[in-house]
């Protein structure tokens, strides 16, 4: 398997082939991994994926913690009380050391790793993919995923659309030293908050400026809020635009895409590197079993069908944001009414969980409303759930005590437990913490372990 690109998705998706001794390949293009400490935010779903992989500790290790709430276009609301997960809380992390953590974790799983290799072409046949490195160098593998960024060469040799509007807005992000931060109320298109030891995160319209210089941000600063809040010693600057993009499909034959090569929006909300997490998550366990030969014929076909109408809702919903924080009249007056409605508990919980994916609810043809959702972490018998899932197979949590997944040994882990806390006899879980099935029927369980882990 080859991987363009050593991102935290290419390296959580490396991670996860290689729990199932898939052979993995990662190229980048950077001679070193990115060395400037921009932070980024880990949401709750994250944070429980990391959970289920045995990382939590580690980047816990590396993090920040922050009280979940206040992400829906900045609009400053508390959480509501009970949100059903171990995990609410918001992890900012300094992205160089994530992609160190993910990318260490892959390594020890036995992924290889080589930088300074540009891909610059890419072939495929009924047997597999060849691509192609800036000095001629060619690699064959049987399968290839692009995890190449929002300007994927993988996604463009393809021929693969993407369709969306371009920019039309820029803004300045940094982070930096503040000598006199805001006290009250500043522009709302202007956001300075801290990021830990002294050091600040600055957003700001870029306006006419065309670089991302601590003196773009100064002036910047001044025209909205008056004053530059005494920037400076930035660690990082950087420009982005409001373009949003979704690929027209996430595959072509044999090669994937995945994270900001299938979709770009902007940050606000802190969304994209967590849509490119689950991402990988949700593709690697069926990409693996295709490789391995027992993947059901329309397996890899459902990450596809799962994972873009997500990212296509994350869109809808950066674009809400965007707008709201445009600064016109109608958009103050839609904010000031929509910070009112987050009064209402169940609305301030479904906007929540839309930025943080723990509302997430796959089709899987169920009437059962359990089914297609995530499993929350609880308490079992030995441990946790998501102890459970650390080796990215199946798991039948049965409270029954009568069900086997016996025919599947090497694919689905089986936990009888008539403690657990669950809302149905016993449910099949994905590797991905998703619920395939919820019943007591054994015949009605081997038809869903058939559709989601091969013949028996």
């Amino acid at each position: 398997m080859i991987i363009a690109g050593c991102g935290p998705v290419g390296a959580m998706l490396a991670a996860e082939l290689r729990l199932h001794d898939v052979r993995v390949l990662v190229l980048d293009q950077q001679t070193e991994p990115v060395s400037y400490a921009r932070i980024v935010g880990l949401h709750i779903r994250s944070l429980e994926l990391m959970a289920m992989r045995g990382l939590l500790d580690r980047v816990l290790a590396h993090g920040r913690r922050r009280p979940a709430g206040a992400y829906f276009a900045g609009i400053d609301k508390p959480a509501p009380g009970d949100i059903d997960t171990a995990y609410a809380y918001l992890l900012g992390i300094p992205q160089p050391v994530l992609v160190q953590v993910l990318e260490e974790h892959a390594v020890a799983q036995g992924a290889y790793v080589r930088r300074g290799c540009t891909v610059t072409g890419v072939e495929q046949d009924d047997d597999g993919v060849t691509v192609e490195l800036a000095g001629g160098e060619r690699l064959r593998s049987r399968w290839a995923v692009g995890c190449d960024g929002g300007h994927s060469t993988v996604r463009k040799l393809l021929g693969i659309g993407f369709p969306g509007e371009p920019a039309r807005n820029e803004t300045l992000m940094g982070e930096m030293a503040v000598d006199e931060p805001p006290g009250g109320e500043v522009d709302r298109r202007i956001n300075v908050r801290p990021v830990g030891g002294g050091f600040y995160r600055v957003i700001v319209p870029a306006g006419a400026t065309v670089t991302a210089t601590l003196d773009d941000f100064r002036h910047q600063l001044r025209a909205l809020a008056g004053t530059d809040f005494g920037v400076h010693s930035a660690r990082w600057t950087s420009r982005f635009g409001d373009a949003t993009r979704l690929a027209s499909a996430y595959r072509a034959g044999r090669v994937l895409l995945a994270g900001d090569a299938a979709h770009v929006h902007p940050p606000t909300g802190g969304q994209g590197l967590n849509l490119g997490l689950q991402d990988a998550v949700n593709l690697g366990w069926k990409l693996a079993a295709q490789v391995r030969g027992w993947a059901p014929p329309t397996l890899l076909d459902t990450y596809e069908t799962e994972r873009r109408p997500v990212a296509a809702d994350v869109l809808d919903n950066t674009r809400a944001q965007v707008a709201l924080q445009s600064g016109e009249p109608g958009a103050r007056a839609m904010l000031r009414l929509l910070t009112e409605l987050m009064d209402i508990e169940e609305v301030n919980r479904r906007l929540l969980g839309k930025i943080t994916a723990i509302d997430i609810r796959y089709d899987l043809g169920s009437s059962r409303d359990l089914v297609g959702r995530r499993l929350p972490e609880v308490a079992v018998r030995g441990g946790t759930l998501y102890s459970l899932l650390h080796r990215g197979r199946g798991l039948l949590l049965d409270r029954t005590g009568s069900l086997s997944c016996d025919s599947w040994p090497d694919r689905v882990d089986l936990l009888s437990d008539p403690s657990a806390a669950l809302e149905a006899p016993a449910v099949l879980l994905r590797p991905d913490g998703h619920v395939a099935w919820a019943g007591d029927d054994q015949r009605e369980l081997d038809v869903h372990l058939s559709r989601w882990f091969g013949p028996a």
